[in-house]
This record gives C-alpha cells, sequence and structure tokens, in this order.
C-alpha cells in the first residue's frame, strides 16, 4: 500500500508540472516595412537605353502607372533577320553590398512550345556589339542556358542608394552617370554622352568591367532563321528570368 500511495503522488507531481509547462506562452510583435516602387528606383533596378522600332525605349513599364511590371517590346520581324540591341536595359544595383547576376533564363508563353530566338549577354560597353566588348558573359541561346547555375556570371559592385546615379570605379577613376526620367516609357534612362576627358573617343557610360561597377549592360540579338514553323507567324510572348545572390553580411567599421 505504501508503493501505491508514492506512486500515487508522482503521477500528481508530473500532472502538476506537465500543467505548469504547458501553460507558459509569451506574446511579442515585431515591425515591419517595404515600399513598392517604380521598377527604376528599386534597390536592384533597370534603367533603359535603346529604342524599339516605335520610337520608345526598349523597356519600358507594362501597365499606365509608374509601379506597374516592366517588359520589353522589340515590334515586328521578318523571318531571315537579325536585331541586335548592344545596349537593351543597364541592371543597377543599389544595394550597399555586392549582387551576383548567376544565370538568365527565357520562357516561351505563347505561341506554346516555339523557340524563343533570344541571345542574351551581360557585357561592359554598351556602345558596342559583344563582338568587340573586352569584357562580357554569354548567358542564354535561343532555349539554351549558358555555364552553370552555381558560378557567379557577373558581380555588380556595391551601390550607392540613390537611383539618380549610375557608377563605376575602374583604375581609382570614378564615372558617374546621371540617367534621365522618360516619361513616355514611365522608367529612368541612359543617353550617351561625350566624355571630354577623351577628346569624345568614347563616352562616359562604357568604362566598366567586373565588380568595378554597380551596374552592367544587357545586350540582346534576336536571331530570326530564313524558315519558320508556320505557327511561329503570331505574336511571341515570354518572360526573361534573371537571378541574383548575393551576402547581406556588411562589414562593420
Amino acid at each position: 500500500m505504501r508503493i501505491d500511495r508514492r506512486l500515487t503522488l508522482l503521477g500528481v507531481m508530473l500532472v502538476i508540472l506537465s500543467t505548469v509547462m504547458a501553460t507558459q506562452y509569451a506574446t511579442t510583435k515585431i515591425g515591419f516595412s517595404y515600399g513598392i516602387v517604380n521598377p527604376s528606383m528599386a534597390d536592384i533596378r533597370f534603367v533603359g537605353s535603346d529604342n524599339s522600332s516605335d520610337g520608345i525605349r526598349l523597356i519600358r513599364c507594362a501597365s499606365s502607372n509608374d509601379t506597374g511590371l516592366i517588359s520589353i517590346n522589340f515590334g515586328n520581324f521578318s523571318a531571315w533577320t537579325n536585331k541586335t540591341y548592344t545596349a537593351a536595359f543597364a541592371i543597377v544595383n543599389e544595394e550597399p553590398f555586392a549582387i551576383n547576376i548567376t544565370d538568365i533564363n527565357v520562357t516561351m508563353i505563347s505561341p506554346a512550345n516555339q523557340p524563343d530566338y533570344l541571345q542574351i549577354w551581360l557585357h561592359s560597353d554598351g556602345d558596342k556589339d559583344i563582338t568587340q566588348d573586352s569584357t562580357y558573359a554569354f548567358m542564354w541561346n535561343n532555349g539554351t542556358k549558358i555555364g552553370d547555375d552555381s558560378p557567379t556570371r557577373w558581380i555588380l559592385g556595391p551601390g550607392d542608394q540613390n537611383y539618380y546615379t549610375m557608377q563605376s570605379n575602374v583604375s581609382d577613376a570614378l564615372t558617374v552617370i546621371n540617367p534621365k526620367w522618360d516619361d513616355t516609357a514611365k522608367l529612368y534612362n541612359v543617353t550617351p554622352e561625350i566624355d571630354p576627358a577623351v577628346n569624345g573617343s568614347t563616352t562616359a557610360w562604357n568604362r566598366l568591367v567586373n565588380f568595378s561597377s554597380d551596374y552592367v549592360w544587357v545586350q540582346i540579338s534576336l536571331n530570326i532563321p530564313k524558315t519558320v514553323d508556320a505557327t511561329s507567324i503570331a505574336q511571341h510572348y515570354g518572360t526573361i528570368w534573371i537571378s541574383f545572390e548575393a551576402t547581406t553580411h556588411l562589414k562593420q567599421n
């Protein structure tokens, strides 16, 4: 009988302890904030340059309000056409740390299961074709991604968190570009400006190498073959996916 009482007492204590442990609750709260802005004013942002066949920047806001999604409007082309935009747009980093561009993919929406006919490069000089450029990374070739996911294809240097500027620093020579607002395309854009320091032989926007700048130029070529499938005679729609990777740990002073 003594053993039963001890067991009963132990059981009661366990019930009491479990009840105490099960009612240990706490409440706290954490605030958060973020902004939805124009694609030219984001922390990783897009700046236009080349025009499309309608005279508007190739890259533009797709909706009527200036916080809408962006799109690229190439225009209309016939078969057996090659069209290259050396400065289709710029990708600009405004984060205070470096951003890695790891890969670019293209998916077709319509017509389904049709080639995209696109070639895409990241490169240093928006004035030059890729065959004349000193620094570039081939990213996409008509349905085929070039390179692996893991290696960094291009490193954007830390930005200054100012969407009024794009800047590069090559050989300790800081070059700052000031994009202008385009009210038709509803994005900031860059127009080449002659650099007087080199007597007009180059422009202030093309002195750029990997990691030295907070921006990179995107060259896009449309290569439509001589013969295309009958189902390709239609408007082509798709999506260009750009993948970024970064460490957000900043060095403490």
